[in-house]
């Protein structure tokens, strides 16, 4: 089922995450929604957040979920890299820790880079570490924040 008119970003966050616990995933945690502008040449404004779930479900799979999900509120994807869209799901971080397949990088190859996906982890899952650096959320969020100013 397509989800149409669903509204300003937070609005599509907010059904996103519903739409979440609906196809049976555990919401342990959400986090607050931040406002953040787009990257590339998309001139939409995101609402962005982070969730921490619990299911039975390898990488793969739970992939295959995320899409499904992104695909019910109208995303394609095929074409241009970068463009808008309505919802954007990405596994971020797995508590199985690396996890690499043709597909799939976990954790997330650009995590460490934006603060609209450190910030609210951070808030959710701050003491979690990072299989490849070893540091935690929180240190990740701290560290960019100086460097960005």
């Amino acid at each position: 089922m397509r989800k149409t008119g669903l509204g300003p970003p937070r609005a599509v966050v907010g059904f996103a995450v519903k739409a979440l616990a609906a196809k049976g995933l555990k919401l342990l945690d959400v986090s607050p929604i931040l406002d953040s502008a787009p990257i590339g040449p998309s001139l939409r404004r995101y609402a962005n957040a982070a969730v921490l779930l619990e299911a039975d479900l390898q990488p793969e799979a739970m992939l295959g979920l995320l899409q499904a999900v992104e695909g019910e509120f109208g995303r394609k994807r095929r074409g241009q890299s970068w463009r808008a869209r309505v919802l954007d799901l990405d596994i971020v971080m797995w508590s199985g820790g690396a996890y690499q397949s043709q597909h799939l990088t976990i954790p997330h190859a650009h995590f460490r880079e934006r603060e609209f996906v450190l910030r609210p982890t951070s808030a959710i899952a701050g003491e979690w570490r990072d299989p490849i650096s070893g540091l935690s959320v929180r240190h990740l969020a701290a560290r960019l924040a100086k460097i960005t100013g």
